[in-house]
């Protein structure tokens, strides 16, 4: 499994592509993809079939998976969108922000 350096929850902000610099919180990552879902980035419009759930149909917004190499954590110090590195902390792997070296991971 790819390992990512970005995970469900955290704040990103979008660094390329069509929603450019775009900030949204991860709902999901697909590891094996690479890809992640953000929050209100990559708007698609889904034409659903009516359904018991949507008796109506119609075309539906709703977000697509971008690549993880297109968004970038954002800094919990600064606010600012940074790199991430790794070190051990209790013989546990934790994400840091490499601009202010605050830890990425709860």
């Amino acid at each position: 499994m790819a390992n990512m350096h970005v995970k469900k929850g955290d704040t990103v902000k979008v660094i390329s592509g069509k929603d450019k610099g775009k900030q949204g919180v991860i709902l999901e990552a697909f590891p094996k993809k690479n890809r992640v879902l953000v929050e209100g980035v990559n708007i698609v419009k889904k034409h659903a079939k009516p359904s018991q759930d949507n008796p109506q149909g119609g075309i539906l917004n709703q977000e697509a998976p971008i690549h993880s190499s297109n968004v970038m954590p954002i800094d919990p110090k600064s606010g600012e969108p940074t790199r991430v590195g790794y070190k051990e902390e209790n013989g546990k792997k934790v994400r840091i922000a490499k601009k202010s070296g605050e830890s990425l991971d709860k």
